[in-house]
């Protein structure tokens, strides 16, 4: 049933998914890196904090830095939640949404005028489709607003995708941390766990990728991360390669520390 919800639900951008790669002793069984959009790849967790600390203002409040840190990696409604509850206030189930849609819409708007990369990130991302290793993008950010980065982050080079699929978070059973996505996308790339990394920067993330069965390389940003094994952490992603990756692979059963 996941596969076919996968092959549904998951917009492909190329038309076959680059062949297995041969084990090697650079990449012993590495095949796909899944990807983390929003503070992992680029740098727009800004723009939905500034959406939260607008919204804040609007419902006549001010938000603490502290739950703005809590709701990197989360889901709109689950930081809606966060929101309500520092903010001391109770809205319907009809206000979450129109208050959801509102952080969406303000969040999207200020993607509009450009988006940067995080520093090593496209230097990976190329390293990865040179070397024939198959990529994903994971995001909990919904489709339409993913789309507006996809367009600005969408080629490596003229005509190279940046990644095979895409899952979004409103093309999910369910988002991080929960292993679903993750899987969606192994599934729709027919890799298995153990031969995949994935590459994250929030708690939330991590979980879902570690949950998935993954290893995971994470890179945190604007939210501390806790060491688990399987997991490797990272300063940035500048200098982390095809080989760093393989060497996260290898070593995912070990419990996860700064390299």
């Amino acid at each position: 049933m996941l596969t076919v919800v996968a092959m549904v639900t998951t917009r492909r951008l190329q038309e076959h998914v680059p062949p297995p790669v041969r084990p090697t002793p650079l990449r012993p069984a590495l095949q796909a890196v899944l990807f983390d959009m929003d503070g992992t790849l680029v740098e727009t967790e800004q723009f939905w904090g500034e959406a939260m600390f607008a919204l804040a203002r609007r419902l006549g409040g001010r938000m603490s830095d502290e739950a703005r840190e809590r709701t990197v990696g989360t889901t709109v409604r689950t930081s809606m939640g966060i929101l309500y509850a520092d903010l001391g206030i109770r809205r319907s189930d009809e206000d979450l949404r129109a208050d959801a849609r509102w952080v969406e819409d303000e969040a999207a708007r200020l993607m509009a005028d450009g988006v940067t990369w995080r520093p090593g990130a496209r230097e990976l991302i190329a390293a990865v489709r040179d070397a024939g290793l198959a990529t994903a993008l994971v995001t909990t950010t919904p489709r339409r607003v993913a789309d507006l980065v996809l367009a600005r982050i969408g080629e490596i080079a003229p005509g190279i995708p940046s990644f095979d699929i895409t899952v979004c978070g409103d093309e999910v059973p369910a988002r991080k941390p929960d292993p679903a996505p993750y899987r969606q996308a192994m599934a729709a790339l027919g890799v298995d766990a153990a031969q995949c990394v994935v590459v994250e920067d929030s708690q939330a993330g991590v979980s879902a990728g570690l949950a998935a069965g993954t290893a995971v390389l994470a890179v945190p940003a604007l939210q501390p991360v806790e060491p688990a094994p399987g997991l490797v952490l990272r300063d940035s992603l500048t200098g982390v390669g095809v080989q760093t990756l393989a060497g996260v692979l290898a070593g995912r059963s070990a419990v996860g520390g700064r390299g």
